[in-house]
């Protein structure tokens, strides 16, 4: 395990400390937002994030070399760039061609080579955060190599992330696989400590979820005295999410890593237009729904804000969300 020096220094600052939870592209927007406006003290802010990933150039990391999956550790890095110019630019790189470097990101392959320089997936994290000056700290949930399993209602088995994501069924259960994989400590020493906790955005069986299913980290947020934040998806996810509306998330949630772990939903009231929504409709994808009075019916409080990104895209806009966020925290911590 390695120390981090940050992590020991008591918080004297007004700014909260958040701890967000999940992986993807979700996360890295919610964490583009938050540095702008946390990023002063890297222990204000820690990304957790899953390593179950095993999908497109981290999983054919993870077969042939036998690393732990850096691409959503890669997504955080740059988002928690200082500067996200050229050498961010650069980690996010994908090789278009040359046989074994085809689909492969410059990150991904700097991030595996610095481990096997080092030694530890860790070190090669923070030497990473070095190099692009990152406001914030990267955490992964866990070091050691987990696969994802899924169950379908028709009784199908789903092995590995990226099956999940495509089952194109309801999902009856998601588990890890070791299931009692031990927590990174000092994530867990992260959200202990947390004046809030966010879930999401992101793929709900493969981002966040991977997460609340190691114990140490589920065990942490539930007795951290943080307020827990669930953000919602703007969309289904075609394959994975299709026809669940925001409460169903909670019920998911629920049954996975127990009741009451989440205070707070946030969610979007901004409507794209219909043209937008119907080009999504024909890749597979809707709104998802908001019934407040199912919502409420958790015992959780339902907050609804503009959180949608300009453009054709049904997004979550960084900066809008961020706010809308850190209206959430609390206005000092001790």
């Amino acid at each position: 395990m390695q120390p981090l020096p940050d992590s020991t220094l008591p918080l004297r600052s007004s700014s909260p400390a958040v701890a967000a939870v999940g992986g993807g592209t979700g996360l890295a927007v919610l964490l583009r937002g938050l540095k702008h406006h946390l990023g002063d003290r890297r222990e204000h802010l820690t990304a957790v994030v899953t390593v179950a990933d095993d999908g497109g150039s981290s999983g054919r990391l993870r077969r042939e070399l036998g690393v732990l999956p850096p691409g959503d550790i890669r997504n955080c890095i740059v988002a928690l760039a200082s500067d996200e110019t050229l050498l961010a630019r650069l980690f996010q790189y994908r090789f278009p061609n040359g046989g074994g470097l085809a689909g492969h990101s410059f990150g991904n392959l700097f991030l595996t080579a610095l481990t096997g320089v080092t030694g530890d997936f860790y070190k090669a994290i923070s030497a990473s955060e070095e190099i692009l000056a990152v406001r914030g700290r990267i955490l992964p949930s866990t070091l050691t190599d987990v696969r994802l399993r899924g169950s379908g209602r028709s009784g199908r088995i789903y092995e590995g992330e990226s099956a999940i994501g495509v089952s194109g069924e309801p999902l009856t259960s998601v588990e890890l696989e070791p299931a009692l994989v031990p927590a990174f400590q000092p994530a867990v020493e992260a959200l202990e400590r947390a004046d809030l906790i966010l879930l999401g955005p992101g793929s709900l069986y493969t981002s966040v979820l991977p997460n609340l299913l190691i114990p140490g980290i589920r065990k942490a947020i539930t007795q951290s005295p943080a307020k827990v934040v669930l953000i919602l998806n703007m969309m289904s996810q075609p394959g994975e999410t299709d026809h669940l509306a925001g409460h169903h998330y909670l019920e998911v949630i629920e049954q996975h890593a127990g009741q009451g772990l989440v205070d707070i939903v946030l969610a979007n009231s901004a409507s794209p237009s219909q043209d937008i929504l119907e080009h999504y409709r024909m890749a597979g994808a809707e709104l998802v729904d908001i019934d407040r009075k199912a919502i409420l019916s958790h015992g959780v409080e339902l907050v609804e804000r503009d959180l949608l990104a300009a453009g054709q895209l049904v997004r979550h806009d960084p900066e809008k969300l961020s706010r809308a966020v850190l209206d959430l925290a609390p206005t000092s911590s001790s």
